[in-house]
């Protein structure tokens, strides 16, 4: 194989990893936003709003960082 092919192969699987964790970060969150109704709330917020919330900003910060070091390490050259 040449260096052209594994650095195309590695940034595919890079692509494809964080298309998959971000689609499958916001089905869960629409879900549970959307679905369930914690998303929006009439006129005041309920102990569901608070902990959805919550779990938005946790998790889209380890969805950030997750991320980054996903895609700072350098390509493999062979």
């Amino acid at each position: 194989m040449s260096n052209m092919e594994q650095d195309a192969k590695d940034l595919l699987s890079r692509t494809i990893l964080t298309i998959s964790v971000g689609s499958l970060w916001l089905l869960i969150n629409s879900t549970f936003g959307l679905g369930f109704g914690w998303f929006f709330f009439d006129r005041r917020p309920t102990l569901g709003n608070y902990i959805f919330y919550v779990w938005f900003l946790v998790t889209g910060v380890f969805l950030v960082l997750f991320f980054i070091r996903i895609w700072k390490k350098k390509f493999k050259v062979d």
